[in-house]
C-alpha cells in the first residue's frame, strides 16, 4: 500500500502538470471575457483582526470595484483554517467563493490530520500569491524578559513555565513554536487559538505569555506597549526589532504567507481573471504601503508559482511535523 504522504506528493505533482496545461488553453479564452454574475464570497477562515482579515479587508473593495460585483468577507474560523478552506472546497467551481489565508496552514494539513475533509491539491486552485509578513517574537509585559536572549534563558530555567499562544494546531507559528524549542533545547506549552488575533489578545491579557505571530497583527499591539516585542523573522529589521538571525534564534526564514484560492475547476480563464486583477490591487500603491506599514511585503505571482511553493513547503514542513509527532484537533 502507497503511504498517504507519497500519494499526496504524486498528486501535488499532477496538479502542477495540469495547471501547466491549463495554461495553454488562456490563448483560446481571453480573460478579460470572464465575467462575474453574482457577488464574491471571500472566506477567511479566521477569526476578525489577525492577518488574513486585515488583508482581506484592504483587497475587498478594490476587487469589487475591478469585477463589477460585490465581495462580501465571511469568517470561519476554527481547526486551524481547515474549516473555512473546506467550505471553499465544496464552493461551486465558478469563481465566485474564494479563501484568503495563511496558506501555511495548507502545506501542514495533509500531515496532521488523517480525516481530513477536503484535500489542498484536488480541491482548491492556486489563484494569486498576496503578502510574506514576518512573524513578531512578543511577549506579555510580566514576562522577565526584555530581549529574546533573556526569554530564552527564563524558558531555560523556567521548562514548560511559559504558555505559547498561536493560530491553531499545525499553524504554520505553531510548527515555527516547536522547532524553536527543539533547536533551542527549552520546553514550553504551545497553546492554539482560533486564529493570530485571539491568540494576540490572549498574550496582552496575560492569559498566555508568549507569542509568535504575523507582523501585521502584532505590531500594532507593541506599538501601543501592549506587548513587549523581542525581534522579528526575515531578512530585515521591522520597527526597530532585530531580526531572529541578529540574536541567534533558529527559524528566521518562518512568516505568514497569505494567499488566495478558489474551488477546484474553476475554469481556468476565470482563474487568470482572478490572478491579473488581484496583481493589479497588489500594484497600487496605496495597497503597498499600508502593508509595508505593517511589516509585509506584497508577494503576487502567478498560480503555478503559487502551486509550486506550496509543494515545497508542504514537503518541508510535512518532515517537521512528523518528526515532532503533532496531531492535529
Amino acid at each position: 500500500m502507497i503511504p498517504p504522504r507519497f500519494r499526496f506528493a504524486a498528486s501535488l505533482k499532477k496538479s502542477l502538470i495540469l495547471a501547466a496545461l491549463a495554461g495553454i488553453a488562456l490563448a483560446a479564452q481571453p480573460v478579460a471575457a470572464q465575467n462575474f454574475e453574482r457577488p464574491v464570497r471571500l472566506v477567511v477562515p479566521f477569526a476578525p483582526g489577525g492577518t488574513s482579515d486585515i488583508l482581506a479587508r484592504l483587497i475587498a473593495p478594490k476587487l469589487s470595484a475591478a469585477i463589477g460585483q460585490s465581495v462580501v468577507i465571511e469568517n470561519k474560523p476554527g481547526a486551524a483554517g481547515n474549516l473555512g478552506a473546506d467550505a471553499v472546497a465544496k464552493a461551486p467551481p465558478d469563481g465566485h467563493t474564494l479563501l484568503l489565508m495563511d496558506v501555511g496552514s495548507l502545506a501542514t494539513a495533509p500531515s496532521l490530520f488523517s480525516d481530513l475533509t477536503y484535500d489542498p491539491v484536488k480541491d482548491l486552485a492556486p489563484v494569486s500569491m498576496v503578502m510574506f509578513g514576518p512573524y513578531v517574537l512578543a511577549v506579555h509585559e510580566s514576562i522577565p524578559a526584555k530581549s529574546a536572549q533573556e526569554l530564552i534563558a527564563y524558558a531555560k530555567a523556567n521548562p514548560n513555565k511559559l504558555a505559547v499562544a498561536n493560530s491553531g494546531v499545525g499553524a504554520a507559528n505553531h510548527i515555527t513554536a516547536v522547532q524553536m524549542a527543539k533547536e533551542l533545547g527549552i520546553q514550553w506549552k504551545n497553546v492554539p487559538y482560533k486564529g493570530g488575533a485571539a491568540a494576540s489578545r490572549a498574550v496582552v491579557s496575560g492569559e498566555s505569555g508568549v507569542i509568535i505571530n504575523g507582523s501585521t497583527a502584532t505590531l500594532p499591539f507593541v506599538s501601543n506597549k501592549q506587548l513587549v516585542g523581542l525581534a522579528v523573522t526575515g531578512e530585515e529589521r521591522v520597527a526597530g526589532l532585530p531580526t531572529f538571525k541578529e540574536v541567534g534564534l533558529p527559524g528566521g526564514d518562518a512568516g505568514t504567507w497569505q494567499g488566495i484560492l478558489t474551488r477546484a475547476g474553476t475554469p481556468p480563464a476565470m482563474v487568470a481573471r482572478l490572478n491579473a486583477e488581484i496583481g493589479k490591487i497588489l500594484a497600487i500603491p496605496e495597497i503597498k504601503d499600508k502593508i509595508a506599514e505593517q511589516g509585509g511585503v506584497v508577494r503576487a505571482g502567478t498560480p503555478a508559482e503559487f502551486a509550486s511553493w506550496l509543494s515545497d513547503a508542504t514537503t518541508r514542513w510535512g518532515g517537521i511535523i512528523r518528526e515532532a509527532g503533532i496531531k492535529g484537533s
